[in-house]
C-alpha cells in the first residue's frame, strides 16, 4: 500500500472516528458517568439509607438467621419463597425479602403475578427498621444501559447502539493514531485545541484496554434482546423456542424442581447452618433462601460470599424437607462453554468479582471514559470556534454546541448532586421519594441544559462553564454539611468509627467539589486573560482611530480610507 493509500485510509478513518463520536456523544457520556457511579452501586444505596444500623460483628450469622426467619414466619406465612441477605461483603444491612400474588392489569389478562416485599431487620432484635425508600446506587447503574422515562426495551437498543458507535470510535481511533503512544507522553497546555486534542489522547489512550472491554462486554451483556436474529435462525421464532433456547445455555441442576402440589413441611433455615459452617467456616454466607415452600419440592439455597477469580462464589442446595445435601456447586464449572465465557464477560462489565482498589480503579477508568466523551466534545467545537473567530462569524449552529455541551458535561454532574440533596431533604414518609430523587437528578440537569441558552446575550461561554462549574463545587462541597445537618452518621462520627464507606462517600464528593472549583478558577482566569487581551486590543484600535481622524471646529469626520494607487 502506497503512502497516498495509507494517507486516503487513514483521513477517511478520522473522518469517521469524528462522527462516530458526535453522533452519540451525550449518551456516551451519560452512560459513562451513571456506571462509573454504578461501580459503587451498593456503598451510594448504603449512603442514601443512613437508617441502616452499622454491622454488629459480635453477632453470627445463625442468630441473625433465627431473628430473620421470626419475621419471616410473621410477615409471609404463606409466602412461597424466603430470601435472606446477611450484612457481609459488600451488603450492609441484614435484609429479607419474599413474594406475594398480586393481580395485575387487565394488559396482562388479569393474571396473578409476584410482588416482592422486603424489609431492614434490627440485627440485635430482628424487628423492621424504617429505611427511606430510595433509589440509590442501583438506579444510576441502571440508568446506564437502559436509560429512563422511555421503555426498557428502547433503551437496550439505543444503549447498544451507541456502545457499537463507541466501539467504531476506539478501533479508527487506533488507526489514525500514527504515533499514539509519542502523542500519549505529549500535553501543550493553554495551546486551545491542541490542549483538549492532547487531553482527548490521554484519556483514550491510558484506559484503552478498559475502554474496549468495557465496550464489548457492554455489547455482549445485552445481546439477547438486540440480536434476536441468531436466536430465531437457530432455534425459530416465538416464545416457545425462546425457552428451549434458554434452556440450552442456562443448565439447571437437577435439584431445582417446581412444585407438585404435594404439602410439606419444611425444616428451619438455620437448621443447616451447623453443615455450612462445616464445610466453609463461620460467617461465610452471603445469602439464604427457600424456593416452592411448603411442597415436597422444596429445597434451601446458601451461596457463599465473594468470588473465586472471575468465578462466582460456591453455592449449596439442601432438601427443605429431610435436610439432606442435594448439590454443592463451585461458580460457573457446570455451565457450558459459551455461557461460561458469557458470564465471565458480564462480571469483567460490572467488575462484580473486584475488590476495594481494583473497584476504585474500574470507578476511575469509567469516569476518564467520561472526560474522552467530554473533551472530543469540546475538541470538536474548539476546532470549529477557532475558524470562526478568523472569519469574524459563528453559525448558530456552532453556538448551540458550545452551550449544549457546557449543559451535558457539567450539567449532568450537578444532576447526580442534586440527585443525594434530594436524598436528604425529601421528607423519609414520603410516598413519592424514590421517584422523585430521580425526578429532581433530570429536573436540575434540564435547567443547566437551558440556562447557557437563556443567559447567551449576557453572559460569555467561558462565563457559563464558571457558573456552573462553580455550581457543581458547591453541591458537592455542601453536601457533608447536609449529612452532617441531616443524619448522625456525617463525618465526625463516621471518622471516628471507622466507618470508611460512609465516611469515604463524603471524602469522595469534597474531592469532587475541589475538582469542580479548580477548573472554575481556571475558566475564570482564561475569560478574565481574554477580556485583558480584548481591552488592549480596543486601546489599541481607539488610538490608531483618533491618530487618522481629521478634526475640525465643527465636526469629526471618521478615519479616511487608504487607497494604494
Amino acid at each position: 500500500m502506497n503512502t497516498n493509500t495509507q494517507g486516503n485510509f487513514r483521513q477517511s478513518m478520522k473522518w469517521l472516528h469524528t462522527w462516530a463520536g458526535i453522533a452519540v456523544a451525550i449518551i456516551l457520556y451519560f452512560m459513562f458517568v451513571t456506571g462509573s457511579a454504578g461501580y459503587f452501586n451498593d456503598e451510594i444505596t448504603y449512603w442514601m439509607q443512613p437508617e441502616t444500623p452499622t454491622v454488629n460483628n459480635g453477632i453470627d450469622q445463625q442468630s441473625m438467621m433465627v431473628l430473620a426467619e421470626k419475621r419471616l414466619a410473621k410477615v409471609a406465612p404463606n409466602a412461597t419463597q424466603w430470601w435472606v441477605n446477611f450484612p457481609i461483603g459488600r451488603e450492609y444491612a441484614l435484609s429479607i425479602w419474599w413474594p406475594e400474588k398480586t393481580k395485575i392489569d387487565a394488559d396482562n389478562d388479569g393474571k396473578m403475578d409476584d410482588e416482592w416485599h422486603d424489609e431492614v431487620l434490627d440485627l440485635r432484635t430482628g424487628e423492621p427498621i424504617a429505611v427511606r425508600k430510595t433509589g440509590g446506587g442501583n438506579t444510576l447503574y441502571y440508568m446506564h444501559y437502559a436509560l429512563h422515562y422511555i421503555p426498557s426495551v428502547l433503551g437496550y437498543w439505543l444503549t447498544s447502539l451507541c456502545a457499537m458507535f463507541m466501539l467504531i470510535g476506539l478501533i479508527t481511533g487506533i488507526v489514525i493514531h500514527k504515533q499514539i503512544f509519542k502523542d500519549f507522553f505529549t500535553f501543550r497546555a493553554g495551546k486551545k485545541q491542541h490542549s483538549w486534542r492532547d487531553m482527548h489522547n490521554v484519556l483514550s489512550v491510558l484506559p484503552l484496554p478498559f475502554h474496549i472491554m468495557i465496550t464489548y462486554s457492554g455489547l455482549l451483556f445485552l445481546m439477547f434482546t438486540t440480536m434476536p436474529g441468531v436466536l430465531t435462525a437457530s432455534y425459530g421464532p416465538g416464545e416457545e423456542n425462546r425457552d428451549r433456547f434458554y434452556d440450552a445455555i442456562y443448565i439447571q441442576d437437577a435439584v431445582h424442581k417446581d412444585t407438585v402440589g404435594i404439602a410439606a413441611n419444611n425444616i428451619s433455615l438455620s437448621s443447616v447452618f451447623p453443615d455450612v459452617e462445616q464445610r466453609w467456616g463461620k460467617g461465610q454466607v452471603s445469602y439464604i433462601g427457600i424456593e416452592n415452600r411448603g411442597d415436597i419440592n422444596a429445597h434451601i439455597e446458601l451461596g457463599e460470599v465473594g468470588y473465586d477469580g472471575l468465578e462466582s462464589g460456591r453455592s449449596l442446595t439442601y432438601n427443605a424437607v429431610n435436610g439432606d445435601l442435594q448439590h454443592a456447586s463451585h461458580g460457573s464449572k457446570s455451565s457450558s462453554a459459551a455461557m461460561t465465557f458469557y458470564n465471565i464477560m458480564t462480571m469483567l462489565h460490572e467488575g462484580s468479582f473486584s475488590g476495594p482498589l481494583l473497584r476504585w480503579l474500574y470507578f476511575i477508568s469509567g469516569l476518564m471514559g467520561a472526560g474522552m466523551i467530554a473533551t472530543g466534545m469540546i475538541l470538536w467545537a474548539s476546532k470549529r470556534r477557532e475558524r470562526a473567530d478568523k472569519k469574524g462569524f459563528a453559525s448558530n449552529g456552532l453556538i448551540l454546541i458550545e452551550r449544549l455541551n457546557v449543559g451535558t458535561i457539567v450539567g449532568l454532574l450537578i444532576g447526580i448532586a442534586t440527585y443525594f440533596w434530594a436524598n436528604r431533604l425529601l421528607p423519609v414518609n414520603f410516598a413519592e421519594r424514590e421517584n422523585w430523587e430521580i425526578h429532581s437528578l433530570f429536573i436540575s440537569w434540564a435547567a443547566t441544559l437551558a440556562y447557557p441558552y437563556m443567559v447567551a446575550h449576557k453572559r460569555s461561554i467561558n462565563k457559563i462553564w464558571v457558573d456552573q462549574l462553580t455550581i457543581a463545587a458547591v453541591l458537592y462541597g455542601l453536601l457533608p454539611v447536609l449529612n452532617f445537618l441531616t443524619t448522625n452518621v456525617h463525618l465526625g462520627n463516621t471518622l471516628l468509627s471507622g466507618n470508611w464507606v460512609l465516611a469515604g462517600f463524603d471524602l469522595t464528593m469534597l474531592v469532587f467539589s475541589v475538582c469542580f472549583a479548580f477548573s472554575a478558577y481556571r475558566m475564570l482566569a482564561k475569560e478574565k486573560k481574554v477580556m485583558a487581551t480584548l481591552n488592549t486590543s480596543n486601546v489599541k484600535n481607539s488610538k490608531m482611530a483618533r491618530n487618522n481622524t481629521i478634526t475640525t471646529d465643527k465636526q469629526v469626520i471618521l478615519p479616511i480610507e487608504k487607497v494604494e494607487l
